[in-house]
């Protein structure tokens, strides 16, 4: 299974994310959850730097994969612009993670929690 944890500080904006595990909903290279999970991660991680100008702080598992840690420096140094544009790539991640649960509840789960 697939676990996400989102992590929000006390404003309420995400500044992490983690996802572990493998769904197994299907066959090795073939698992349409795992697909749609890494795909939306990594376009995230992506569009933050390309989008928003923003570097996040990234740990993989390269080894076994299913592992994969984003921390998003919520500074004085991030212009408001670059706050508003990640914090919309973020809560798109979630919901887009959200969306996928609903369809397959034996294979992701994703929650939020609260960090000061």
């Amino acid at each position: 299974m697939i676990k996400g944890t989102f992590a929000r500080n006390q404003a309420g904006q995400i500044n992490e994310f983690t996802l572990t595990g493998h769904a197994e909903a299907g066959p090795y290279g073939s698992d349409i959850v795992c697909s749609a999970v890494s795909a939306l991660a990594i376009s995230t991680v992506n569009s933050l730097d390309a989008l928003a100008g923003v570097i996040p702080t990234v740990e993989t598992n390269d080894r076994e994969g299913g592992y994969l840690h984003v921390i998003l420096n919520l500074d004085d140094s991030m212009t408001q612009e670059q706050m508003n544009i990640s914090q919309i790539l973020l809560e798109h991640l979630l919901l887009g993670l959200q969306s996928i649960e609903t369809e397959y509840l034996d294979y992701i789960m994703i929650q939020t929690e609260s960090k000061s």
